[in-house]
Formats: C-alpha cells, sequence, structure tokens
C-alpha cells in the first residue's frame, strides 16, 4: 500500500507544495498537497517526477574523460567519488595558484528552471569561500530584468522581491510572462483573483495561457516594449491619472535638473515622443488599446505586476525594465496591499558568503570593464563575455568551470562558439542528472540525485505572506539510485576537499542548516516533525518605505538616474529600436523578412525532460509559431518540416499555425536535443547538419549596452520548407 509523504517540487520557481505517493521505495505519482501554500497544482513537469527518478539513462557513477577534446566519444571511464573530488581539488588549486582563483568559473542552472534552488546559496558560498567573483549563470537572459536592472529605478529588486500581492489585487498586469508555463502558483492564485473580480493585462506577442482570458491582450511587436510603456505612461500622465502625492513626495520627479527644468519636465517631454498613435507605428498595439490600457491600470488600482525572460532577452532590456518601472511608480502601488509588496520574510542568518570577496575581487569580475554597471558588477558573467575570456584570454584567460548542471552549449546564443568555449578551458567539472551536450565538453562528469533522492531545507515560497512565512524542509522519499549525491552534498564535499571545510561547517549538511535557522527559533527535528512544512505567524508590513526610504542613494525611486548619467548613458527610460529588426537592418529584411521571438514549452524545464515519456507525447517535436498567412504565402502547411533560416544558419522544426500571432512574427523553442529511446523519438544534434537548436542560429549581439543582453527574442529571420 502507498504512503502519502508531504514534500515540494523545485523544479520551476512555483516550488509547488505536493504529496508523494510512495511504495516499497518507488515514487509513483506526485500530487497538490492541500493546504500548503503552493500546493493547488501539480504541473505536468511536476506529474512526471516518477519517470525523471526511473529513467534508464541517469548518470549513476562518476565519469572521467580518457578522449580528447573534439573526440566523437569522450570514452567515459568510472572512477571513485574520491577520486574525483582528488582530481577537481588537485586541478582547481593548481589553476588558482598559477592565474588567480578569478580563472575559476562556477557555473549553475537556473533556479528559476531547476532544483538548483534547493542549494543555490550554498553554491555562491563556494564560489566566494574559493575567491572567485565569477557566476557562469547567464542572469543576462534570466534574471537582470526583474532582479538587477531594476536597482537603478528602486534600490530593490522590482518585481523580483517586491513580489505581486495576487490574491489582494484589482488589477494584474503580466508583462513578457506566461505563468501557466512558468509558475503555476501565479496561475492560479491569478485565477482565483480574476474570480474575485480583479482585472487582468497580458502584454505579448503570443495570446499564450492566461492572455486568452485577459481584459487588455496587447500584442506587442518583439523588442519594443520599453516604446509600449512610455507610451502609457504618457497617457497617464496626459490624462492626470497617477499618484500625484506618491510621485512628488516618493520619487525624484521634482528635483531640479537644471535652473528652469525638473525631472518630471525631461519625463514628460520624453514619453511625449511616444504618444498612442506613433506607439500604434512602433509597437503594433492599437492606439486606442493603449489609452484604454492606461485607462484601466489608473482606475483598477491596486495594480500587482510581473515580468520574465520575454523582457530579459533583448538588446534593450535594461530601459525597457525602468520604463515598465516607471510606469508602475506613477500607480503608487509600490509596497501597498494589492499591489507589489516586499513580504515580511523568516529571519535567517546569511549563508551565501557574501564576506568572502573583497571589493578589490569583485572588481575583477570579468566583464565588469565594459559593463561597469552590469551583470559583473553583481559577480555574474554575461554568455559573450565568457566566451572572449575562454577563447581570446580578455580580459584574462578562463581556465576552469565547475558547473552545477547547467546545458550551457544550448543556454545561449551562437551555440558553436560556446561550445567551443567549454573545449578550450583546462579543465571542466560537470554535474547534472543525465549526460548532454555541455557534459560532451567536460573533463569530469559527477551523478546528482532527482530532488526526490535529497533532503532540502526551503525557507519561504515567496508568492504571498502565508507563502513567505513558510519552512519546509523536504526529506528524501526515495533512496539515491547508484551513488548519486545531492547537489548540496556535492558543494559540501568540494569544500572540504579544497580545503574550505571551516568556512562549510567541516562538511556537515545539518549543522549549516541549523546555523541558517537559528534567528528563526526552528530546529531541524521541529521540522521533520512537521514535513508539509511551519508556518511563522509573520504579519506583512506596508509602506516601508515611509520610515526608511528606498534603498538608492537618494532615498527615493530614482526615475532620472544620475548613475546611468555619469557612467555615460540615458538617464530616464528610453526606447531603442531593436539591434536586429526590420528597422534597424533593412538590408536584411528582404532575405530574412519575418520576426522571431521564441517561448518556453508547457512540457519542459528549458534544455531538459524531452526523453521523459509523458512529457514527450505531449510535445513530440520542435516547432515553429506562424500565422496561417505567412504559411501559406510559402507554401507550408500544418505539420511540415521547415527549415528556419537565420543570418547564422538553420535549424528544422515542424510547423504549427498560430492565428492570434501577427503575420510578421514567428515563435520557435529553444532546447532541443535529447531523444527519448522509450518512445523511438529522434535527438538532434547542437551544433551542425540536422539541428533544431534555436540558439545554434541565434546571435549574442548586438546587444544591450548596459547588461550584455542578447537579442533572442527579437531578431529576423525567413522560414521555408524543408
Amino acid at each position: 500500500m502507498a504512503t502519502d509523504v508531504p514534500t515540494f517540487c523545485p523544479l520551476c520557481a512555483s516550488r509547488c507544495g505536493a504529496t508523494a505517493a510512495v511504495e516499497d521505495g518507488r515514487l509513483l505519482s506526485l500530487r497538490p498537497l492541500p493546504g500548503h501554500p503552493t500546493g493547488q497544482a501539480i504541473c505536468v513537469k511536476g506529474k512526471a517526477a516518477p519517470e525523471i527518478v526511473e529513467h534508464p539513462d541517469r548518470l549513476l557513477h562518476p565519469l572521467r574523460r580518457t578522449a580528447p577534446k573534439g573526440a566523437a566519444d569522450p570514452g567515459w571511464e568510472r572512477i571513485t567519488w574520491d577520486e574525483a573530488l582528488d582530481t577537481v581539488a588537485a586541478q582547481l588549486t593548481v589553476i588558482a595558484a598559477e592565474s588567480g582563483p578569478e580563472s575559476v568559473l562556477f557555473g549553475n542552472a537556473s533556479p528559476s528552471t531547476s532544483a538548483m534552488s534547493d542549494s543555490i546559496d550554498w553554491y555562491t558560498r563556494l564560489r566566494r569561500a574559493f575567491g572567485s567573483p565569477n557566476a557562469l549563470t547567464y542572469m543576462e537572459l534570466c534574471g537582470w530584468g526583474r532582479h538587477l536592472s531594476t536597482l537603478s529605478t528602486w534600490g530593490e529588486p522590482v518585481p523580483g522581491s517586491y513580489v505581486p500581492d495576487l490574491e489582494n489585487a484589482r488589477c494584474i498586469l503580466y508583462w513578457g510572462y506566461n505563468p501557466s508555463v512558468s509558475r503555476l502558483s501565479h496561475a492560479t492564485a491569478t485565477t482565483s483573483a480574476r474570480r474575485a473580480g480583479a482585472k487582468l493585462v497580458v502584454v505579448d506577442p503570443r495570446k499564450a495561457g492566461l492572455a486568452s482570458k485577459a481584459d487588455q491582450w496587447l500584442r506587442v511587436r518583439p523588442g519594443t516594449d520599453a516604446a509600449l510603456a512610455l507610451s502609457l505612461t504618457h497617457v497617464m500622465i496626459e490624462n492626470g491619472w497617477y499618484d500625484k502625492e506618491f510621485v512628488t513626495r516618493w520619487t525624484n520627479a521634482p528635483q531640479q535638473v537644471t535652473a528652469t527644468r525638473q525631472v518630471w519636465d525631461l519625463i514628460v517631454e520624453e514619453c511625449a515622443q511616444f504618444a498612442p498613435e506613433a506607439a500604434e507605428q512602433i509597437t503594433g498595439v492599437p492606439a486606442d488599446q493603449i489609452v484604454d490600457t492606461a485607462r484601466l491600470l489608473w482606475e483598477e488600482r491596486p495594480v500587482a505586476f510581473y515580468t520574465w525572460s520575454g523582457l530579459e532577452q533583448q538588446s534593450n532590456s535594461t530601459q525597457t525594465a525602468r520604463a515598465i518601472s516607471q510606469l508602475y511608480a506613477l500607480t503608487g502601488c509600490i509596497d501597498v496591499p494589492g499591489g507589489n509588496v516586499l513580504f515580511t520574510p523568516v529571519p535567517t542568518n546569511p549563508v551565501d558568503g557574501r564576506e568572502f570577496l573583497t571589493a578589490e575581487q569583485r572588481g575583477g569580475a570579468i566583464g565588469v570593464g565594459d559593463r561597469p554597471l552590469g551583470p559583473a558588477k553583481y559577480e555574474f558573467v554575461t554568455g559573450e563575455d565568457f566566451y572572449r575570456a575562454a577563447l581570446d584570454g580578455v580580459p584574462y584567460r578562463a581556465r576552469a568551470l565547475v558547473n552545477f548542471g547547467a546545458n550551457l552549449v544550448l543556454a545561449n546564443g551562437d551555440s558553436a562558439r560556446g561550445r567551443a568555449a567549454l573545449g578550450a578551458l583546462d579543465f571542466f567539472v560537470h554535474t547534472d542528472l543525465f549526460l548532454n551536450p555541455t557534459a560532451e565538453q567536460a573533463d569530469l562528469v559527477l551523478p546528482v540525485t532527482s530532488a526526490w533522492e535529497a533532503a532540502a531545507l526551503r525557507v519561504g515560497f515567496e508568492i504571498s505572506q502565508a507563502a513567505v512565512s513558510t519552512v519546509q524542509l523536504r526529506q528524501p522519499v526515495v533512496a539515491p539510485r547508484g551513488e548519486a549525491r545531492s547537489d548540496l552534498q556535492v558543494i559540501f564535499d568540494l569544500a572540504v576537499w579544497l580545503g574550505l571545510g571551516e568556512q562549510f561547517f567541516h562538511g556537515d549538511v545539518e549543522a549549516a542548516w541549523q546555523y541558517q535557522l537559528e534567528p528563526s527559533g526552528l530546529t531541524l527535528d521541529q521540522l521533520r516533525a512537521a514535513p508539509e512544512g511551519i508556518r511563522l505567524p509573520l504579519e506583512t508590513v506596508y509602506r516601508k518605505y515611509e520610515q526608511r526610504g528606498f534603498r538608492t542613494p537618494s532615498g527615493l525611486v530614482e526615475l532620472y538616474s544620475e548613475t546611468l548619467r555619469d557612467h555615460g548613458y540615458p538617464p530616464l527610460p528610453t526606447y531603442a529600436e531593436p539591434s536586429i529588426s526590420p528597422v534597424s537592418r533593412p538590408d536584411l529584411t528582404a532575405r530574412y523578412p519575418l520576426i522571431l521571438t521564441c517561448a518556453k514549452s508547457l512540457f519542459f524545464c528549458e534544455t531538459q525532460h524531452r526523453q521523459i515519456a509523458s512529457l514527450r507525447k505531449s510535445a513530440p517535436d520542435p516547432t515553429l509559431e506562424l500565422h496561417p498567412d505567412a504559411a501559406s504565402a510559402r507554401g507550408v502547411e500544418a505539420g511540415d518540416w521547415v527549415r528556419l533560416e537565420t543570418p547564422r544558419g538553420s535549424i528544422r522544426a515542424k510547423a504549427k499555425f498560430n492565428g492570434n500571432l501577427s503575420p510578421d512574427v514567428v515563435c520557435g523553442q529553444h532546447g532541443w536535443w535529447q531523444p527519448s529511446g522509450v518512445l523511438g523519438s529522434p535527438g538532434y544534434p547542437a551544433v551542425g547538419d540536422g539541428s533544431a537548436n534555436l540558439n545554434l542560429v541565434l546571435s549574442l549581439g548586438p546587444s544591450d549596452p548596459i547588461s550584455g543582453s542578447a537579442p533572442l527574442r527579437a531578431s529576423l529571420c525567413e522560414v521555408v520548407k524543408d
């Protein structure tokens, strides 16, 4: 008879509370956990957990390369954990002694789309304790817009930390974000809010997920979101639809820029260039819809909003995020019930090891010289800068990489150059559940457990005060397969082997967790006795800025950024045409007349799980969405194999019709490479002929001048029948 075990699913940012059914040491199913703040539903990816755990292709033992880099077969040889850890420690110690610890990069899969959320702070601690300021996580593509670029406006991440209070919102704005795919807990909370009368505005080139139920769906041309935000701001200002008290008291709008002009005057002037009729010509959104949406955002306050990678993979991502921040500031809804709120967190000891790096070390991060306000300022290396460091030695040579699960070959544009960069490293160790195109370039591969075979401590679940107040200790529901160890255990083992055991509680994970929990008053024994989690009696404090101001240099919301100005960037949010578009590159449009964007699949976590039969059955082939009119003009029928061509080459996909797309826009999917042996479904090479890897034919630039964000969601292409 099956036993039910309370747990949570860490496969994406939703981190849904779940009930695992276990029998005779096997995971049978995953279903919702009633009463848990994120336990209302389980997505198809979570339901596939038993298949992930038991898949025959799982990595079960440490492996060492015996063939040279570039060989068709790496010649993997099974070794022991002690041999693997000895090798890693020896190689990294020598490289750090010769070239400095900064020459060793640390990479990880996104905590938003993988179980790395279980161990991300400890991974960061390991990197910093080792002395490296270089985290290879592609922050410029996933996280920059909602976490770091908004610091220049708010001083804190909005909406990265100030999350939408969906339970109390009267209007919800989702911009470049489809929670039905990306965060199921937001989708279910939004559905509940809609039943309670909340309005919904969705800005997206595709009518996907909740967009089909939106009161306003704005079909924006890919890459022109900043122009739309500035137009909405113009309409709100022109009609007096803004919180005058908040703008006057809590933003720097009244600041004098010259003897006769205030910041507000410059904002009015800048936004006036994007009157609805002008914005319609740029964005494709009808002028009257812009006006109606601005009215809705004003009349149906409080407004809660969220954005995602749809806005971060653009060549103007920083100013786009700032333009939306400016628009949101006009509503006055920051840190109020129903707006975007910084909920009261469970008190804990920080464990990410920030104290281990000096300011001088941080100043040596790869890329900080070219983009001093970009990701490198916060210890994140962009893909573009990693490639240059590994292949060209600029600003110094990247010699080694310790990578936790990130499939880097497929994660960013110009995949062939990325593969070459990995091959150029002196030493590369990769941890994962399965071999993949990135692991093929490694010297060592270490097997990790699935989430269901590993313990994890989760402090807070983000989406509401009840969720943020919840602490849960997830216990393994089944035994690890083979010799797999959790990411967290690998981190602690590496720390000990590298001589950093003192900073890692001498390898004792439970002692580390107890230290982390001390300020909360909770113990591990209490959490073990309550596997569904413990909710502390915390209350939200609203309008915290009234007591402490905003965490900007001025203490105000900085609509005008002197920091940006002093570094030669526009101080006000501005619009720049996408770097690869019909307007910016008319020389390409005759050959490549279509605008290419991309979107996440409902069935897969980025580049993972296409080998899982239940998921692959629902999405058997790589697809390219296009309007029926665009298909007809090219002699393409639904289900035809087509070639997606860009200036960088071509890949294969199956045509899928979508009448809600603009006829000049097509939408692809990244991450295709895995075969599914159970189904007999094919795999595809990451590079070369026959590839279905979208990022193989997408460019890293021209990128955002501040962040280096690549234009993966706004470029040019053509589609031809294969």
